[in-house]
């Protein structure tokens, strides 16, 4: 830690797509109520456009799939212990974990169990209301406040002394419905490798299968880095389509009357732009099997639309 600095005010880790967009609009409010705060972070494109000290990008640590996850295990292990290192030396006076609760509650766990002392926050709850129930004891023990952003979740915890406060989801507040002429049925394929690999060929196989033939085609690239990947695919069906920039996903969703997306945060920002969409979510055997029979998971609903909806 440079000695000349001020110390620093908080500690921010997200390591997905839907945290870094979290991280991004909870930065803006930090700074907008204390512009001289100093923050670190593990952080996605969006947060690192708002000028924090990068420890790590959030890239290092996409994983899918309890198999991805196992096979990627060294090089997570390996992250894990340095960046608890690197928390303890840098001692922020606030940590504050979005999402990625397998990763971030050990995290959380092995700081305090190290002596940490400042407050440690967790923003968006694990679904411990459909699996994972036993982590509810360990989150009470080691944290100061759990943040919701859907309101059903803070029952969850009315039976301990953690804190929960529901703040919403910022999306809400970002996406208008827009009255614009539809013009595309649209292709969400995912954030990550893994997600487009096993999902954009069902995606296109199901739209080869459309009977009408006259209807203009698009599929959002939510990143530069996949865009390589898609053109692949997408080159071996006769299927034309219009590839859209990561920047203009939104502009997408407003000019799209069908989309066929992936399961993420993506089917909320679709449906808080009126899209009617099909959810996919293409998993390997053994996923399946794991998620059935040891983790029992049985949900009336999977999308989280639906399951905000209960309907």
């Amino acid at each position: 830690m440079d000695l000349q600095k001020p110390s620093l005010d908080y500690f921010i880790m997200a390591a997905e797509p839907s945290a870094d967009l979290h991280g991004a609009e909870l930065i803006k409010e930090l700074k907008k109520n204390h512009p001289t705060c100093r923050i670190a972070s593990v952080s996605g494109p969006k947060m690192r456009e708002l000028n924090t000290e990068v420890i790590l990008p959030m890239e290092k640590l996409l994983a899918m799939g309890f198999i991805d996850i196992i096979s990627a295990m060294p090089r997570l292990v390996f992250i894990f212990y340095k960046l608890l290192g690197t928390i303890l030396k840098l001692n922020p006076k606030v940590c504050i974990f979005i999402d990625y609760p397998g990763f971030n509650l050990r995290l959380e766990r092995a700081l305090r169990k190290k002596g940490y002392k400042g407050k440690l926050i967790h923003y968006v709850s694990p679904t411990v209301w459909a699996w994972s129930k036993g982590r509810i004891p360990m989150m009470a023990q080691n944290l100061d406040h759990l943040l919701t952003i859907f309101p059903f979740e803070a029952k969850c915890y009315a039976h301990t002394n953690l804190k929960v406060s529901y703040v919403g989801n910022p999306l809400v507040h970002q996406i208008a419905p827009s009255q614009a002429k539809k013009k595309y049925i649209s292709l969400f394929p995912g954030s990550r490798t893994k997600e487009i690999e096993r999902n954009l060929p069902l995606q296109i196989k199901a739209l080869e299968k459309l009977e009408k033939k006259n209807f203009e085609l698009a599929l959002s690239i939510s990143h530069e880095k996949h865009r390589t990947l898609i053109k692949k695919i997408i080159s071996k069906s006769s299927l034309k389509m219009e590839l859209i920039e990561p920047k203009d996903s939104y502009d997408l969703m407003q000019n799209t009357y069908l989309a066929i997306a992936t399961s993420g945060t993506v089917t909320l920002e679709l449906a808080l732009h009126r899209v009617p969409t099909i959810v996919t979510f293409a998993v390997k055997p053994l996923d399946l099997f794991i998620v059935r029979r040891i983790l029992k998971i049985d949900l009336p609903f999977y999308c989280i639309v639906n399951i905000i909806q209960n309907e």
